[in-house]
């Protein structure tokens, strides 16, 4: 009979933690983090009320609801990114193709290769776990490691010389107005690592979200009406936007001061096609796998390389995952994800389609202004008056790329030139 409850509890903790993740990837700024720590601080009192249960099984059953919080995130969080302009770090390379079909009245399909983005990301996660778990166990890795500084500055390069490429202008004003956009933003991204609290949000909601709300505003008339209709793309297209995105939050699982938003990037250079439909199924990808894949390497190093982790290796004893066979523990929680994943590719199709038609009925312009207000109250709500300060300085360097003609992804400088100053230290 206990075991017909236990398996109740535990489905119940998933729902909860889809639940929670949705709320966490709808709302702008709340973040799973929260959610784990809110779950790690109420566990004693959860565990006296389940008192039916054994407390390994409590501990899987906590760490199941926070790891399935923050798959759901991965899924949700694409929607604000792309309809209000409001980004987290990981999203806000997929907020540029997002919102260039939004103004081609494709917002739903949008959404839609992003749920196809996260789910099939996962469903290669578990083909690619063994593949992982060699490479991460080979002194092939540790040389990886040790030479991350120099992986950092061929990327940041590769980020900076592709704009010799552009039609736009001449390549050598292209790279040199790229080198600026970088510099500046790697500048920006110390100036936050300096502030007594984390201003990432305001941050990227400035330099992806509001610049890009700013030039719609003066310079697209009208929002055009949003169709309700499946993307088309072709399958070897999706598998490879998946596969490159997969492996990308694989790799940067293991390093510390890495996160999923560096490994965006990789991911954009890795995939030749930069269609925007391309583009949001591979950073979808990177986000989803990410969160996996910390999980393997938590269980693989025993060292946590996300907030989440740091929840999860609280609340419960991480088994080191010492053979080819990872721990029960660790099979459970893959449970945990697949299932999670399996609920939030529905909701997030569903409320990509509400969104969409919601967005039709509102005029334009009062719409962006309204998203401009909301924003601003928002930041002002999570930060302050500093947020305020830093989500204007933010908007002003978003603004250079589009004004200027070169791509806004070298904005993610504000991420890349800090760890490379870091590590060359």
């Amino acid at each position: 009979m206990w075991i017909y409850a236990s398996l109740a509890v535990f489905f119940a903790a998933l729902m909860l933690g889809v639940l929670l993740g949705t709320l966490t990837g709808l709302i702008p700024g709340f973040h799973p983090n929260n959610v784990a720590i809110i779950l790690v601080s109420i566990s004693p009192v959860l565990m006296r009320e389940l008192h039916f249960l054994a407390p390994s099984d409590f501990s899987i059953i906590v760490a199941s609801a926070i790891l399935a919080t923050a798959v759901t995130h991965t899924f949700l969080s694409f929607i604000p990114a792309a309809f209000i302009g409001a980004p987290e770090a990981d999203t806000a390379l997929s907020l540029l193709p997002a919102h260039r079909l939004l103004l081609e009245g494709r917002a739903y399909e949008a959404t839609v290769l992003s749920a196809i983005g996260s789910f099939g990301a996962v469903i290669f996660s578990l083909l690619w776990l063994i593949p992982f778990y060699f490479i991460v166990s080979s002194h092939l890795f540790v040389i990886f490691q040790n030479h991350l500084l120099y992986v950092l500055i061929g990327i940041s390069a590769i980020l900076i010389l592709t704009e010799s490429f552009s039609e736009r202008m001449e390549p050598h004003l292209a790279i040199m107005l790229s080198t600026m956009v970088f510099t500046i933003s790697g500048i920006f991204g110390i100036v936050l690592q300096k502030l007594p609290v984390p201003m990432y949000f305001p941050a990227f909601t400035g330099l992806f979200g509001l610049s890009t709300i700013l030039y719609s505003l003066f310079y697209t008339p009208e929002m055009p009406p949003q169709e309700i209709k499946e993307p088309e793309i072709k399958g070897m297209g999706i598998l490879k936007s998946i596969v490159s995105g997969a492996v990308s939050g694989s790799l940067v699982s293991v390093l510390p001061g890495i996160t999923s938003a560096h490994a965006t990037v990789m991911a954009m250079l890795a995939r030749r096609n930069r269609e925007p439909e391309q583009v949001i199924l591979t950073l979808s990808g990177v986000n989803t796998a990410n969160v996996i894949f910390c999980t393997a390497t938590l269980f693989l190093t025993l060292h946590a390389r996300s907030g989440t982790m740091i929840a999860i290796n609280r609340i419960m004893e991480v088994q080191p995952w010492k053979s080819i066979i990872p721990p029960p523990a660790f099979f459970q929680l893959l449970i945990a994800v697949l299932t999670a994943s399996a609920f939030s590719f529905f909701i997030t199709r569903y409320m990509g389609k509400q969104f969409s038609l919601f967005f039709c009925r509102i005029p334009y312009r009062k719409m962006l202004f309204s998203i401009i207000i909301s924003l601003a109250v928002l930041v002002f709500v999570i930060n302050g008056w500093l947020g305020l300060l830093v989500l204007f300085v933010a908007t002003t360097i978003g603004l250079i790329p589009i004004c200027t003609g070169v791509k806004r992804s070298n904005c993610m400088g504000v991420l890349l030139l800090p760890i490379i100053i870091a590590l060359f230290h």
